[in-house]
């Protein structure tokens, strides 16, 4: 059985990709900060804080697994916008970037020793690495750096390939408008299934590896003028 580790399991996007990683035979953890959290069904929780180091080392030693075929980097703080750039102090900027870009690479450092027979690492990075709605300085410069963390396909090539995926808007929601539909070229809001199949697609594209794929129903090509 191959197994995954999904950061931040117990959100929106994670427990998507948990869900359809199970279903597809994975045995999956969930490293998630909060003990309450709920993961689905059949998915074991791991408490953990990616963006500490410690945490991270205890995560790993109570998992106990000697192996390891996927990991995905998916958590984060959630919420892009903290305010004016003049009004954000230094503590707010570290927390939105440890939480994104330092817990990538914690977890990517203690997972990689695990994967000495191959594996296949995937980055959730976001379309606001591309473009950006204003003070979302600290959310859009994180991921616009684990964009750069593609130099990991390099080092850790051939036998770990590493990819990330940009989704754009994704959610549960059901009462959207059609304005909200018709900003995507596909007619729709993107779905957490539709992140849960590309991660499943990465976990064994054995010719992919360093890009990203971008995930937003054709809305980073759509040209928008202000009427």
């Amino acid at each position: 059985m191959k197994r995954a580790i999904v950061t931040g399991g117990a959100g929106l996007i994670g427990s998507g990709i948990c869900t359809d990683l199970a279903d597809h035979g994975f045995e999956v953890a969930s490293f998630d900060f909060s003990e309450t959290a709920d993961v689905p069904k059949g998915v074991q929780p791991v408490l953990c804080d990616v963006s500490d180091e410690t945490s991270v080392e205890e995560a790993f030693a109570l998992l106990g697994w000697d192996s390891l075929d996927l990991l995905v980097n998916n958590a984060g703080i959630a919420s892009p916008n903290h305010g004016p750039i003049a009004q954000l102090s230094l503590a707010d900027w570290r927390r939105v970037t440890d939480s994104h870009l330092t817990g990538a690479f914690l977890m990517t450092r203690a997972a990689v020793p695990l994967m000495s027979t191959g594996g296949s690492i995937v980055n959730m990075v976001s379309t606001r690495a591309f473009m950006s709605e204003p003070d979302t300085e600290a959310y859009a410069a994180s991921k616009g750096a684990l964009v750069a963390f593609h130099a990991l396909a390099i080092s850790l090539g051939p036998n770990i390939r590493v990819n990330a995926i940009a989704p754009g808007w994704i959610t549960n929601e059901t009462k959207l408008s059609d304005e909200d539909h018709a900003q995507h070229p596909v007619g729709r809001v993107g779905r957490p299934k539709d992140i849960a199949d590309a991660v499943l697609y990465l976990s064994s594209a054995g010719f992919m590896t360093g890009q990203v794929l971008t995930l937003d129903g054709g809305m980073t090509k759509k040209m928008i003028y202000a009427e």
